[in-house]
């Protein structure tokens, strides 16, 4: 399989920065060690697109690239990692809440979850603030290699049950940026929903 063409446009600090490309955007965000650097290199097949850290919290603007000529992968910074300053995370929601809830192109938001875990009270809220803006998203559960398929089947059916009265979820869906698990799936639903 060839790798999609990929290509970085630039990093937004603020809404007056984010590029104007008459094209359709798909926004990444979740917690700061959720994978979310890893998937995206395996969306597009590359090892190093997205900056992989060892230290959770390096994406610390709103970077935007270019697909295949046809859409934008937007990827936001991470939330709730505690060990950059409040006034940091603060600056960070802020901004992620401005694309979220303004942002014409965005066609839907992509929620990473780590599959191992329950989600937390900042994921469940996202979710929430999502529908009550009538943004679609998609929630993708990271890391299913790191757990049997037994446990990512319960994982699975723990949120589906979750947003079960949802209006605007699109999926659930399992991930594995090693196994390749979930890769076809996602780019279906990202050809689907632009």
């Amino acid at each position: 399989m060839q790798a999609p063409q990929a290509t970085f446009i630039k990093g937004a600090v603020a809404p007056d920065q984010f590029p104007e490309l008459n094209l359709p955007e798909v926004g990444f965000i979740g917690r700061s060690n959720v994978g979310k650097s890893s998937l995206i290199n395996s969306i597009v097949m590359r090892k190093n697109l997205a900056r992989i850290s060892s230290t959770p919290g390096k994406t610390r603007e709103i970077n935007f690239f270019l697909v295949q000529e046809k859409w934008v992968l937007v990827d936001m910074p991470g939330y709730g990692y505690a060990a950059v300053g409040k006034s940091h995370r603060k600056k960070w929601a802020i901004l992620n809440n401005i694309y979220i809830q303004e942002r014409k192109p965005l066609k839907f938001v992509c929620i990473l979850i780590d599959g191992r875990h329950d989600p937390m009270p900042i994921d469940l809220e996202l979710i929430e603030n999502l529908e009550n803006i009538g943004r679609k998203y998609l929630i993708i559960l990271t890391k299913c290699d790191k757990i049997s398929k037994k446990n990512i089947v319960a994982r699975k059916e723990q949120i589906e049950n979750i947003v079960s009265l949802c209006n605007h979820c699109i999926e659930v869906l399992p991930y594995s940026t090693v196994s390749n698990l979930g890769r076809n799936e996602l780019i279906g639903i990202i050809k689907k929903n632009i």
